[in-house]
This record gives C-alpha cells, structure tokens and sequence, in this order.
C-alpha cells in the first residue's frame, strides 16, 4: 500500500510524463493529402526547450516560433517522405508533400494550437487563419496563420515562401497585408 507521499510522488510523475501527441500534416494543395504526424515525448521536449528560450519577451517567443515552426516542417517532411519545394506553384497540385498556402497556414496553425495547448505561447496567442489577395488587386489569393501579442497586436507566421524547415516570415499583420503584388514576397 502506497503512503501519501508515495501517491504525491506518483501523481507529480504522471503530470509530468509527456504523452504523445497527433497532428494531422496537409500536403497536395488544399488539404488534398492528410498524414499523421505524431510528436512523441522526445519531440515534445525538443519543442518545450525551443520554446523556454523565447519566455523573456514577445519578440524572443517570435524568434522561437520560427524555431519552432522549422523543427515541425523537417519532422513533416520526413513522415511524408517528401520535401516541399518553396513558393508552392500549380505544379504541385495533387502532388503528394507539395503544399500551398492552405495547407502551410492549416500546419503552421495546428502547431501553434498545440504551443498553445501546453501552454507554451507565453506571449501571444493563437488567431484564425487570414488571407490576403483576391485577383483584381494583382495578388494571388495567399493564406497565413497569425498569432496575437498581449497588446493586440497580430503578426503572421507565413512559412510557405521557404522550402519546407525553412524559417517563416513572421511580421506585423498590417505590413504582410501590404505585400504580395505579382508575386512578391
């Protein structure tokens, strides 16, 4: 029979242990493909760590969220078993591992729940999807995930110009707004 300082102990190892966690990866454009991506307890405490280093300030979180960002996407490609080319083209259309800003935003988005979720965004939080671009102003229809800092401030995580582990773009939502005309970053 177990003391109560036994149960105490137990208890503190079991919130302690990390259990696995599943993430869905969309890849073929538009979420065409789905596979499953697990984060064991290694993984979580490679996450866990990128993230302390960002605690100090909203700026320093950013700076780990793109670390965070590039370790999911490398994790990503080799569960795929494909690697994303950067600037997702039509090409890749139903090509599986290739992904479009749909299926960047979703991963990105997802990742950042899950920061969220174990309590490791600090600083910000987590915002639904937007989008920029709609033909007639000369963009491309383009998606990012956004997060929010503790003065309302929302800044994009926009990882789909870069190939897959690259380092996102991450800046004030109302300066990604103003960007993306024929093409341009």
């Amino acid at each position: 029979m177990l003391s109560i300082a036994g149960l105490v102990a137990l208890s503190a190892l079991a919130v302690s242990v990390s259990h696995a966690v599943a993430l869905t990866v969309c890849h073929g454009f538009s979420c065409t493909f789905k596979t499953r991506l697990e984060f064991g307890s290694a993984d979580l405490k490679s996450i866990a760590a990128i993230m302390r280093i960002g605690a100090s300030s909203a700026k320093a979180e950013r700076r780990a969220i793109s670390r965070a960002v590039q370790y999911y996407e490398r994790k990503a490609t080799r569960a795929i078993g494909v690697k994303d080319r950067p600037k997702g083209d039509l090409g890749g259309s139903h090509e599986r591992g290739q992904m479009d800003c749909v299926d960047e935003s979703t991963n990105t988005t997802s990742l950042l729940k899950l920061l969220e979720t174990r309590g490791l965004l600090k600083h910000h939080t987590v915002e639904r999807k937007t989008s920029r671009g709609f033909f007639a102003d000369g963009r491309y229809p383009h998606f990012t995930a956004v997060v929010a800092d503790r003065t309302g401030e929302k800044w994009v995580v926009d990882s789909w110009f870069e190939p897959a582990g690259g380092a996102p773009d991450i800046m004030p939502l109302t300066r990604w707004r103003t960007r993306g005309v024929w093409g341009e970053r």
